[in-house]
């Protein structure tokens, strides 16, 4: 079964370059949503979804897994692969 990994981000975040960049160490694809190139109801509508304001924004199979913290805890705990 393909995994989906969605992570929003934005031009100007360092946390979203990293948790871009983990997930490239481990191969794992996924697709970005720049919400710096979409319409300011994109970015509403995922804060209403998630209640969350900052970005990285990181969805596994639809699964709303967090930031970068929260991607880099599951790595270090070894949970991550689990996810995937």
């Amino acid at each position: 079964m393909a995994v989906d990994v969605k992570v929003y981000s934005t031009n100007s975040c360092p946390y979203c370059v990293r948790a871009k960049q983990l997930l490239e160490r481990k191969g794992i694809a996924y697709t970005e949503i720049n919400l710096s190139n979409e319409d300011p109801e994109v970015r509403m509508t995922l804060m209403q979804k998630t209640k969350h304001r900052t970005v990285p924004q990181i969805f596994i199979n639809d699964e709303f897994i967090g930031g970068f913290d929260q991607l880099y805890a599951l790595e270090r705990e070894g949970r991550l692969d689990s996810y995937l």
